[in-house]
């Protein structure tokens, strides 16, 4: 198997080290009909920086489209939305998200100021939804029309169907900050998807990306779900901040958390480099 998945390390892999490896899928991973081929992978870790890179020989190419959205949420997106919605703080991963950017915000915005939002995989649009409630003037981007169209009707807000990677962006924005929630990982070549919010930003704006943290999460084993198949990156801190670098941004701060969920994650805040 040859690695697919980059950051466009000028090590071209020379420190990577056999990791984790799979002949069947994990206990709780989404059995998605267009991973097809032999259920053969492997993570290989870079014993440099500690970024974990997927390896594998399945055709993954339609996981994002429709299938992924249906495989799921099916034909329950709006009742999936309401459940996450009315979850207790204490047990939101996204009250927490929503928490931190309203807190540094507060810190790199004058006050008064309702921040411009763009969130890129908006997916169910629990996140831009609660930014909204906080005063935040919001868009979701999303590749799946179903998303799109239940930012609008459910949500309230402006929203584009489409490719991040092939719309026209001159079309949209500016915005004072893009955030990339749990989106980045799921891409071979994350730094090219992050270098292209560079245009959309504002000249005081910042991005915000999760990712998630398979320093943590390699503590319990092959099994946790930072490792499951639709993740073709794993981060360290060390490859958080170098996916920020090489994107054109400067990190300001990185946060490591476990969430209510049970995820580990890395949160980064940057501003253009």
């Amino acid at each position: 198997m040859r690695v697919k998945p980059t950051l466009q390390c000028p090590c071209e892999s020379r420190h990577l080290e056999p990791a984790f490896q799979y002949d069947a899928p994990p206990a709780g991973e989404t059995a998605f009909e267009c991973a097809e081929g032999a259920y053969r992978r492997a993570y290989s870790r870079c014993g440099l920086c500690g970024h974990w890179f997927s390896k594998n020989e399945m055709d993954l190419g339609g996981l994002y489209g429709g299938a992924y959205v249906d495989n799921t949420y099916g034909d329950r997106m709006r009742q999936t939305f309401e459940r996450i919605l009315a979850l207790p703080p204490e047990r939101s991963d996204n009250a927490g998200r929503v928490a931190a950017l309203v807190d540094f915000a507060a810190r790199h915005f004058p006050v008064g100021v309702a921040p411009r939002l763009l969130d890129v995989g908006s997916g169910l649009g629990v996140f831009p939804c609660r930014m909204k409630e906080a005063g935040w003037c919001c868009t979701a981007l999303d590749p799946d029309e179903r998303a799109a169209r239940h930012a609008r009707e459910v949500i309230g807000i402006e929203a584009v169907q489409g490719d991040f990677m092939k719309i026209d962006l001159s079309s949209i924005g500016p915005f004072d900050v893009v955030t990339f929630n749990k989106v980045l990982e799921h891409v071979e070549d994350p730094v090219a998807m992050l270098a292209r919010a560079q245009t959309l930003l504002a000249p005081e704006g910042f991005v915000y990306f999760e990712v998630p943290d398979g320093e943590s999460a390699s503590a319990e084993g092959p099994g946790r779900e930072e490792f499951f198949i639709e993740h073709h990156h794993v981060f360290s801190t060390a490859s958080a901040a170098l996916l920020a670098g090489r994107a054109g941004f400067n990190p300001l701060l990185t946060q490591r958390l476990r969430e209510p969920s049970g995820k580990f994650t890395l949160r980064v805040f940057a501003t253009k480099s």
